[in-house]
């Protein structure tokens, strides 16, 4: 019953965005706060997956894989190189306890 609800009011969320008016959507100043408002939004969510767990803070191997991760991003690596280190500075760290 609830997922079902969740879904009806999902589809009903999406087409109340083809009510919006096109001059609203088109206006430069909406356009640059959507995408402003989507990398907050994107940061958010990697800083909580890494860094939380429940409640409590912790410091584990997410964070090093985190951090491997922005430096291949700073020097402009390839996305899949990006995720490779990430992961593998994960695994790395696991091996080593740091769990």
């Amino acid at each position: 019953m609830w997922l079902l609800l969740s879904c009806l009011f999902a589809y009903a969320w999406k087409l109340v965005g083809y009510l919006v008016p096109a001059t609203l959507l088109k206006n430069p100043r909406t356009s640059r706060i959507a995408g402003t408002m989507t990398i907050g939004l994107l940061a958010s969510l990697t800083v909580v997956n890494a860094a939380a767990s429940g409640q409590a803070l912790l410091a584990d191997a997410r964070l090093g894989a985190l951090a491997a991760a922005a430096v291949a991003l700073l020097f402009r690596a390839p996305f899949l190189v990006v995720v490779l280190a990430g992961a593998g500075t994960a695994a790395l760290l696991r091996l080593a306890g740091w769990n």
